[in-house]
């Protein structure tokens, strides 16, 4: 079973917290880490590009010139494809690029992230940020004080409003709740910081 030391806001050590082998000491399974990460990324995407086929296109509406006789290739309208300005043929339209992923992959993925960041020693524990009002320049002395650098995902309690309008303008930092903790949010940084009461219920959800 995994230790990590609980740190406060000035960085010093005020305790340690054993972490449940079931949630972040497991073998990192990266194919359901893909399939997650790669589904919620599908899911972002706006999906709203939009193409005109030969019955969107204005005019056309005229035969350009007869049937037979001319001696070229028959047309029935100057907004069939072959034609400039003409249609889109097999043109993209307004789609949806999400697709489900089982609820048990996604939990294997979650363990899977923080199993790897567990191993690679860039997962951090704050006992609270304690703000009584929200501060970005605390925030920001807190986590410099704690020796983290680089992009972070800060993961607090789902009631801690104060330390979620404090963080959110840091750069490089990304700040959620326990329940909007994801897999490509956890994987998308150099380390993770959770607050001790974020770490506790999401141990326990993922158990």
């Amino acid at each position: 079973m995994a230790t990590v030391d609980i740190r406060d806001t000035s960085g010093t050590k005020v305790g340690s917290v054993e972490l449940a082998d079931a949630v972040f000491g497991i073998e990192p399974h990266t194919f359901a880490v893909h399939q997650v990460v790669r589904s919620q990324m599908a899911a972002r995407r706006a999906g709203t590009h939009n193409t005109k086929t030969r019955s969107d296109v204005s005019g056309g509406g005229r035969k350009p010139w007869r049937q037979k006789g001319t001696g070229r290739a028959r047309q029935g309208t100057i907004r069939a494809p072959q034609w400039r300005g003409g249609g889109v043929v097999f043109g993209p339209h307004p789609r949806s690029y999400g697709f489900k992923v089982p609820n048990k992959v996604v939990k294997l993925a979650m363990r899977s992230v923080l199993s790897s960041k567990t191993a690679d020693g860039v997962l951090y524990v704050i006992d609270g940020f304690g703000f009584d009002e929200p501060s970005t320049k605390r925030a920001a002395e807190a986590l410099a004080k704690i020796g983290i650098e680089g992009r972070v995902t800060v993961v607090v309690a789902n009631d801690d409003v104060n330390a979620l309008l404090s963080l959110r303008n840091l750069p490089q930092v990304r700040v959620i709740t326990a329940s909007e903790a994801n897999a490509y949010d956890l994987v998308d940084n150099t380390a993770v910081l959770f607050t001790q009461p974020a770490l506790n219920w999401l141990e326990e959800v993922l158990a």
